[in-house]
């Protein structure tokens, strides 16, 4: 037996609502390989799944959250991994449509697995989590369309938030000079630690302009908001610069024009972390050991346990968690 956060329905208002209960092995879905999972995490998934209906994610009642986990292999039927690897979980609409890593054993395809790279705990790997490596994606997608260190500045936008938080640390680490968008006046002392070299208000670029083109401000730009502010920003990138799309906390819309792709060649990168190639996954966790501190990823860490869940769930659909949350399933 072990314990888990379930969302059990109930069928009369049809509603769902977490509770930390017991498993057996035999109540969880099948897969190739057995973890013993020892840390998860908290992303605006996580919350929209935890919530009564489900955030439109999840389908089918009882369910385990957890869009994240990290732990030690027990048991596997695949050659790739044997009792004993450490590996992290991170997509694959896990904590969705399957069950996800709030519980203390979980079983998987051996697919959605990644080894842990060399420099990088379970505990450590879920401070990273989906944020984490979403947001070592949107940098290695900037890089690899030309960004370097010198530039120019580049942009983070929802900066204090789980992959704003991240971006800003890897990027700071990696030489860049960082500008943080934030409406959040308490924090730009956070932010600072981290690496931003400017705080830049998120009032300063919230509004729409009846101008296409602005003066070239940004040489690259990790975008976790959408909407007017990436509609904005696209108009003061400088010629030939690239955003790294990742959320839409402002928004799916883009009141936007093709003139900045027209004319400046702007480039607007997609990047998705539900889907991506194992080859890709290896690669952005490697680049995770090596290029994010791990002192600045230790600031952003808020502790928590399978009973803090429900809470957590309902702050970061407010808005209301700065930086990681790692969860303890053992503790």
């Amino acid at each position: 037996m072990f314990n888990a956060l379930v969302m059990e329905k109930d069928d009369e208002s049809g509603l769902a609502s977490p509770v930390v209960k017991q498993l057996s092995t035999d109540d969880l879905p099948s897969g190739e390989v057995t973890v013993a999972v020892e840390y998860s995490t908290v992303n605006y998934k996580d919350g929209l799944c935890m919530s009564p209906k489900g955030g439109g994610l999840v389908r089918n009642y009882p369910h385990v959250p957890g869009i994240d986990y990290a732990g030690t292999v027990e048991a596997s039927s695949d050659d790739r991994y044997k009792p004993g690897d450490k590996v992290v979980l991170t997509g694959w609409r896990v904590g969705e449509a399957h069950w996800g890593g709030y519980t203390q054993k979980a079983n998987a395809k051996a697919d959605w697995l990644v080894p842990l790279p060399d420099g990088l705990d379970t505990r450590q790997a879920m401070a990273v989590g989906t944020a984490g490596f979403t947001a070592m994606l949107a940098v290695m997608a900037l890089e690899d369309h030309g960004l370097k260190p010198g530039n120019g500045p580049v942009l983070v936008t929802g900066a204090a938030g789980g992959v704003g938080s991240v971006a800003t640390a890897i990027l700071a680490n990696l030489g860049y000079e960082v500008a943080a968008v934030t409406g959040r006046a308490e924090a730009g002392d956070y932010l600072k630690s981290l690496g931003a070299t400017t705080i830049v208000p998120r009032d300063d670029l919230n509004e729409t302009t009846k101008r296409p083109l602005e003066s070239e401000t940004w040489a690259g730009c990790v975008d976790a908001v959408g909407g007017d502010m990436l509609a904005r920003v696209l108009g003061q990138m400088k010629y030939g610069a690239s955003v790294s799309a990742v959320g839409l906390a402002g928004g799916a819309g883009l009141p936007a024009t093709v003139i900045p792709f027209l004319l400046r060649g702007v480039n607007l990168l997609g990047i998705d972390s539900v889907m991506q190639p194992y080859e890709n996954r290896v690669r952005a966790w490697q680049r995770v050991a090596t290029d994010l501190p791990m002192d600045k990823l230790e600031a952003m860490v808020h502790p928590a346990t399978l009973s803090d869940l429900p809470q957590f769930g309902a702050d970061i659909l407010k808005g209301q968690v700065k930086g990681r949350v790692v969860v303890d399933v053992n503790a």
